[in-house]
């Protein structure tokens, strides 16, 4: 990691840049993907599963008999981790039930807003090395707490082509069992169009790698998506008073996600920043997902402010993912923090803990996307409808304002559509 000490102003754009890889090729391969499942539907997955992932699929569901059978294939120390998990995500994603609006705007006048799930919704799930369950648990209990009626999880299939088990216990465990084996971009595809076995998704959910985020953005045109989720990113703030042992090891734990994974460390002086240091090389040795921490340590770096009120505003507008608040007093910074996806409050809070088991929701805004939008919540699986009704005498005391808005407007339908109205009100009839 690089440091930088007192950067100037006009370098701070720069520093809060993220790493850009060159994405034309990528996308004209999703382009060809999208473009292959929405003209061949189930043929097409089947031949780009084998393709892509080399795997011969028997069918594109898992079978119930390996999801049933998934509980006896999972540690007891790992159900009980996920049950306590889950049971804090369930309970802090509850407390955003909203409440109907019903009220009367004017006399005669009255407007409601109700807030309704989203009846199909299709949650991605990323393959791998290291089988993301925590997010099956992310996605999948607010869609179940929302009332989604339809919840398919998509997940590339490993060899044999079934899927980790924890996956399906996970699933399994929050009342989710229809799963499809098939993943990357083709998946994407499936849930925007649809295929002959496949039914087309409201609203698609879920982290993925570059292909499977170019391909979200390329089918939000038809299908409603919950983000766009780039590379993790961290950031901690901290000063003298911080164990630099523990900030290292939040460091690393972010930088183990991939090779453009960023994390950045603000600190007010060299000497906390050489601590921290220290002790990333010490730990990182002792990780196992070596080729990942030392490609993002090359992407991240260290900059040295030594007013506080720099580093708040250059963490304001690097918008991050995650924000860590190592500090003497860190509600003061936290308080004044404008822009970040989910912060961390205090040296005995980690970011692993909203990764898993805190209760809130990973699944959150990244590149800069936190200055205009936030995470995964419930609100994500929902979608409002309002309702107005008018009486006669609401009509009566609005009509004419109305009347008067559309003339200005030019459209005599709208005035039209109320004066029509108001006549037989005026009449008696």
């Amino acid at each position: 990691m690089k440091i930088i000490e007192e950067p100037q102003r006009g370098q701070w754009a720069q520093l809060a840049g993220r790493s850009t890889e060159l994405t034309e090729s990528i996308e004209k391969r999703v382009s060809g993907i999208l473009s292959e499942v929405r003209t061949s539907g189930d043929i097409a997955l089947y031949e780009l599963t084998q393709k892509i992932d080399g795997v011969f699929l028997k069918s594109l569901y898992l079978d119930r008999e390996f999801i049933d059978n998934s509980k006896n294939l999972i540690e007891q120390e790992l159900k009980n981790a996920i049950d306590i998990a889950a049971e804090n995500i369930e309970r802090f994603h509850r407390a955003q039930v909203s409440v109907d609006i019903d009220i009367i705007t004017t006399p005669g006048v009255r407007c409601i807003q109700r807030s309704l799930p989203i009846e199909r919704v299709g949650l991605y799930i990323p393959g791998g090395s290291a089988p993301l369950f925590s997010t099956v648990l992310m996605l999948g209990i607010p869609a179940k707490i929302a009332g989604c009626r339809e919840i398919v999880l998509f997940t590339p299939p490993s060899y044999d082509g079934k899927i980790p088990p924890v996956l399906a216990y996970t699933a399994s465990r929050i009342g989710i069992d229809t799963i499809v084996t098939v993943g990357g971009a083709q998946a994407v595809a499936a849930m925007a169009y649809g295929t002959e076995s496949i039914k087309r998704v409201d609203k698609i959910f879920g982290p993925g790698n570059q292909y499977v985020t170019i391909a979200k953005q390329m089918v939000s045109k038809t299908v409603a998506i919950d983000m766009v989720a780039g590379p993790s990113e961290l950031m901690v703030i901290a000063d003298s008073s911080c164990d630099a042992g523990f900030i290292a090891a939040d460091l690393l734990s972010q930088a183990e996600h991939g090779l453009d994974s960023q994390v950045i460390l603000l600190v007010p002086e060299k000497s906390v920043a050489d601590k921290v240091m220290k002790s990333v090389q010490e730990q990182r040795v002792l990780l196992d997902r070596k080729r990942e921490i030392e490609g993002s340590l090359m992407n991240s770096r260290v900059i040295i402010f030594k007013e506080i009120s720099n580093s708040i505003e250059f963490a304001n507008l690097y918008a991050p993912e995650h924000l860590i608040i190592a500090t003497q007093m860190p509600w003061e910074i936290a308080d004044k923090i404008r822009a970040a996806g989910s912060i961390f409050i205090g040296e005995y809070s980690p970011e692993s803990a909203g990764d898993y088991a805190s209760g809130t929701n990973h699944t959150l805004p990244t590149g800069g996307w936190a200055r205009s939008s936030g995470g995964l919540s419930l609100e994500s699986f929902t979608h409002k409808i309002t309702y107005q009704e008018l009486t006669p005498q609401g009509l009566l005391n609005l009509g004419p304002h109305i009347a008067t808005m559309a003339q200005n407007e030019q459209l005599q339908g709208h005035r039209n559509a109320v004066e029509i109205r108001l006549k037989r009100i005026n009449s008696g009839n």
